[in-house]
């Protein structure tokens, strides 16, 4: 028996995919300006224990920072240049606590995907910290939000810290074992790579009680098979290209 499900089918990537710099609260702007109501975003510890956003592993990309940001402390991080790499519009533009972005999502009832992406060597504690400060931040909420990983040891530690929290498992291939820890995690979701999805595995998912969400869905011919296929959610970077509505 499938639960109602809070969440609707159109998620912003990253706060506003490529349109804005990737996991700052400018994106989540830019994505709520377009319509958005629900955005994912990629959370991890610096080496303090302070939950940030950013994605890579690394700061080079998307900061004008070196070296491994989980292995700096947060009062170094915060000074860094998110913006710059995407344009001079976001020149500036700070990395954002998990916390900051929290309190926006929740002043603007906008609800939130978090994806769980430890430094390499911190999943579990990655996890149990995540879990906590989402529970603090979103108590007495009606929706509290939907908390993802491709790595299941993160997802064990949020469950354990945590269970009543939602937890959906991310999927880049369909390893042997995915369907069995899926379970085990007590999931309510699967967030496969959008070509992962055909009729047989959406049956699957859903006959369990489980949702089908999709990552980076950017063309409306991608977008098309999934809503021909009965999937739940899409996350995409396009926020200018599709309308959440």
């Amino acid at each position: 028996m499938m639960k109602a499900w809070p969440y609707p089918r159109w998620i912003a990537h990253r706060g506003a995919g490529k349109l804005a710099p990737e996991n700052t609260l400018a994106a989540f702007r830019f994505g709520a300006e377009h319509g958005y109501r629900m955005f994912e975003c990629d959370v991890k510890l610096s080496a303090d224990g302070v939950p940030f956003l950013m994605h890579d592993a690394t700061l080079e990309r998307t900061t004008n920072g070196v070296g491994t940001g989980g292995d700096q402390p947060w009062d170094q991080l915060a000074r860094l240049d998110a913006g710059s790499w995407h344009s001079r519009r976001y020149a500036g533009e700070p990395l954002p606590t998990f916390e900051n972005i929290a309190r926006f999502c929740l002043a603007n009832n906008h609800l939130l995907n978090i994806e769980i992406k430890p430094t390499p060597g911190q999943e579990a504690k990655t996890g149990e910290v995540v879990a906590n400060h989402a529970e603090r931040l979103w108590r007495g909420q009606a929706v509290p939000p939907l908390l993802t990983s491709f790595r299941p040891e993160s997802l064990q530690a949020a469950m354990q810290a945590q269970p009543q929290l939602p937890r959906g498992l991310l999927l880049d291939t369909l390893w042997d074992g995915w369907w069995d820890i899926a379970q085990r995690l007590q999931c309510v979701a699967i967030v496969c790579n959008h070509a992962l999805w055909d009729a047989a595995t959406v049956k699957k998912v859903q006959g369990a009680g489980m949702r089908c969400l999709s990552y980076t869905v950017n063309d409306e011919w991608a977008a098309q098979r999934l809503v021909d296929l009965g999937t739940d959610g899409i996350i995409t970077d396009r926020v200018d290209l599709f309308a959440p509505a």
